[in-house]
């Protein structure tokens, strides 16, 4: 895997030396400076799960063969192309939520001298996009697909993001909206597609498949996403902000987390009441009150019974599968999520 990680990383080095000599733009070493710099602060530094799928998906579904070095290159693009749309998103996504931290470090647009900037830097993130796919992928008979998919992706992602952030529209809070089925449509959209899907497709392609003959792994990989963002709404509240690089915020920020829906469901009037009062205000003693109540009424137990249940029900609808070497690309993106403590 570090091996894989060292080569992943040097098709980094290589795209970003390509996109700093764009043909397209007029550098200057002022700008040229300005992108390199905003690149390695966004773009490399999380855990790398998207973009290393692309290529733990495509040797699974090889069946063994040895990769060629274009092979490797080629899937190693579309991963970075993978973490180039999520740091694009991540960068917005911190301005809109006005957050903190994001990986352990400042959020970009916090840092001296770039404040609002960082709008425009993730416009530029997600153009970096089809300049690395025109590049290397145009003369594959794939290439439109891939533009397809990727166009696709995004509007699914952004479209998630709108229904999350109109739900929690100041003035408009009402936790009587929150329910499961809200939540799994946020999340499907929001984070299923571009975080468990994309990978797979992206290798699904490589490979010479028409996406279209499989929605099975589709759903699957969507139902998947759903579980692992349930897990991130725990991690929020009850996971270590040390491990999981993140100070958690959902309770100020009003979101729309699992583990309010629960609450929710299984509040009685007086807690309703506690909830409804302390819910979605920024102040460290009314998260407490939140906090405590969650305690109460056992989400950690809640939590452990849904994740056991959703096992054992991807698991199923994996095993289900006609193919071999897709059923282990499925395995192994489950075994990377299962229990995880950040």
């Amino acid at each position: 895997m570090a091996d894989l990680k060292s080569t992943f990383m040097k098709v980094y080095s290589t795209l970003k030396s390509e996109l700093l000599d764009d043909p397209a733009f007029e550098w200057t070493p002022d700008s040229r400076q300005w992108v390199e710099q905003m690149l390695d602060y966004n773009v490399p530094k999380g855990k790398l799960n998207r973009g290393l799928s692309v290529l733990d998906s495509y040797k699974l579904l090889k069946e063994g063969e040895e990769l060629t070095e274009e092979e490797m290159f080629l899937a190693s693009s579309l991963g970075w192309c993978i973490e180039w749309l999520q740091a694009y998103f991540l960068v917005l996504d911190d301005i809109m939520d006005g957050s903190h931290t994001r990986r352990g470090q400042p959020c970009w647009f916090r840092l001296p001298k770039i404040g609002m900037i960082a709008i425009n830097d993730g416009v530029v993130l997600r153009n970096h996009i089809p300049r690395v796919l025109r590049k290397h992928f145009r003369d594959k008979p794939y290439y439109v697909d891939l533009l397809d998919l990727f166009n696709e992706v995004e509007f699914q992602t952004a479209s998630g993001q709108m229904i999350d952030l109109i739900t929690t529209l100041e003035g408009e809070k009402d936790l009587s909206k929150y329910t499961l089925s809200l939540h799994r449509r946020i999340v499907q959209y929001k984070t299923a597609y571009y975080s468990f899907y994309l990978s797979v497709a992206c290798a699904l392609l490589m490979s010479g498949e028409k996406l279209e003959n499989h929605i099975d792994v589709k759903n699957t990989l969507v139902d998947m996403g759903i579980y692992f963002q349930v897990q991130d709404d725990y991690l929020d509240c009850f996971g270590d902000p040390e491990t999981i690089g993140k100070i958690g915020t959902d309770i100020e920020d009003f979101k729309c987390s699992w583990l309010v829906v629960k609450a929710v469901e299984l509040c009685n009037e007086e807690q309703k009441k506690v909830l409804y009062e302390n819910y979605g205000k920024p102040d460290p003693a009314n998260v407490a009150k939140v906090k405590a109540l969650y305690n109460k009424l056992n989400l950690e137990g809640v939590f452990a019974e849904y994740e056991s249940q959703s096992y054992e029900k991807l698991i199923t609808s994996i095993e289900a599968h006609p193919s071999k070497a897709v059923e282990a690309v499925l395995k192994s993106f489950l075994a990377k999520i299962y229990k995880r403590q950040k």
